[in-house]
């Protein structure tokens, strides 16, 4: 509008000019800029209409100079609404705006012709071009965007379900040893309740703490959970557990032979508690599907990598191909630190598990 008033000013006397300084023509001037005030105004929240009234607002505006003139500036206003237009709505609308102004392009060249004013081929290249250019420039910011916010929520989906990977983990393995633990002690006691009371309240003794250890991991990882601060989080067990965890299992009735190798060092803490976890999924695993009465552990502290295997001589069945939960979750631990998973009957009989760990700092 700022331009229609300045070249009003500049050519009063211009042979071309539609109306001279009337009252008539200063109502159009201002009737256009009222009518660009309120597309500014209605953009965000009616964004078509928006569109509808700057352009009319161009119109009116150009109609107030001479014939052939159609100055790109005055659609500088329409051309950045529509960019913003197709920027900040879905593609339906920004087609939609996109419309509208070819209509209102075309509309205003019809007029010219009705008049005897003629074509302006160039200007009206000019003012296609720009306003193109905006809309394009406006669906790329769009799709930009939106791609933006796939990736996001792609991206909390995946930490969403790793996560809950994780939790459920943790409490299959937590919770599935001292089950079976407390198991192996009820069916022991269950033998000898009427002619060893001793053993029986031993085997009760295990089964209270398996059960409190049990419930005390359950709590740790509740509050864990409820916790924002990681650092408040509850510990997670290492290599140096593994001890602890052969001698409960030799308690309740199944011999953990302990078998160290190699130099013993602080390992990655992802590589401590995912070794640990593997060792006791396997050695309940012994304990629940074999009828073996004892199984070996060993741990290699190798140069580069952890290795661990679990035998036992049993005559259990169903181990290597189940659809539990016990051997997905281990080798979902595995295939996270890049190691390499096995667990089969062995030919001589019995069931291997084994697995290699990268240790590095460097390993992925």
């Amino acid at each position: 509008m700022a331009y229609s008033l300045l070249a009003s000013l500049r050519l009063p006397a211009a042979a071309g000019m539609v109306f001279d300084h009337s009252d008539l023509r200063w109502l159009v001037l201002g009737g256009a800029t009222a009518l660009t005030l309120a597309g500014v105004a209605a953009l965000v929240r009616r964004p078509v209409l928006a569109a509808v009234l700057l352009l009319a607002g161009g119109v009116c505006g150009a109609a107030m100079g001479a014939p052939a003139d159609l100055p790109l500036a005055q659609f500088l206003a329409f051309d950045v609404a529509l960019g913003c237009i197709a920027a900040a709505h879905p593609r339906r609308t920004a087609i939609v705006s996109a419309i509208v102004a070819a209509g209102l392009f075309l509309g205003y060249q019809g007029i010219r012709l009705v008049t005897g004013w003629g074509v302006a081929v160039t200007e009206t290249v000019l003012l296609t071009f720009a306003a193109v250019v905006a809309w394009l420039i406006g669906r790329s910011v769009y799709d930009r965007r939106e791609h933006a916010a796939a990736l996001r929520a792609r991206a909390t989906t995946d930490a969403i379900n790793v996560e809950r990977l994780r939790i459920g983990r943790e409490l299959h393995d937590m919770v599935a040893h001292n089950i079976g633990i407390v198991a192996l002690q009820a069916g022991s006691a269950n033998l000898v309740i009427d002619t060893q009371p001793a053993v029986v309240r031993q085997a009760l003794l295990s089964i209270e703490s398996a059960s409190r250890e049990t419930l005390a991991g359950l709590r740790r990882m509740l509050v864990a959970l409820r916790e924002a601060d990681p650092e408040q989080s509850a510990p997670t067990p290492g290599l140096c557990d593994v001890q602890r965890l052969a001698t409960a299992t030799s308690d309740a009735g199944l011999a953990v032979d302990l078998r160290w190798a190699g130099e013993r060092r602080t390992l990655p803490p992802e590589v401590e508690v995912s070794a640990y976890r593997i060792i006791q999924e396997a050695v309940t695993n012994v304990a629940r599907h074999s009828d073996a009465r004892s199984c070996q552990v060993s741990i290699d502290y190798q140069d580069d990598e952890l290795v661990i295997e679990v035998l036992d001589a049993g005559t259990g069945v169903g181990r290597g191909t189940g659809g539990g939960y016990g051997l997905i979750g281990m080798r979902e631990r595995v295939n996270l630190l890049h190691g390499d998973f096995s667990a089969a009957p062995r030919p001589e009989g019995g069931f291997r598990v084994a697995a290699r760990l990268p240790t590095l700092a460097s390993a992925p």
